[in-house]
């Protein structure tokens, strides 16, 4: 057991290193060229890229949402399932 737990947190130390290590890599992706270019980009431009974020933003909400649902049907498949087993061993 002592050894598993060492591992742990040994793994643990080296996802959050390389996390914290890499993260300012992201940074100076150039966030304030890229503002700046859309600001001056004209209001078709504008309305492009809110579309895109927009269109950008379905699949991965879509996904959330199915998820959810599942997650929801299934709990109540289970739920019901164990109160007929309880219902059923009361006599």
């Amino acid at each position: 057991m002592g050894i598993r737990r060492i591992l742990r947190v040994v793994a643990i130390a080296l996802v959050a290193s390389v996390a914290l290590t890499l993260t300012p890599l992201a940074f100076p992706q150039g966030y304030s060229l890229c503002y700046t270019q859309a600001a001056n980009s004209g209001a078709r431009m504008i309305r492009a890229l809110r579309s895109g974020i927009i269109i950008l933003l379905i699949p991965p909400l879509s996904l959330c949402l199915g998820a959810m649902f599942l997650a929801c049907r299934k709990r109540n498949q289970f739920h019901q399932a164990n109160t007929q087993i309880e219902n059923g061993s009361d006599w």
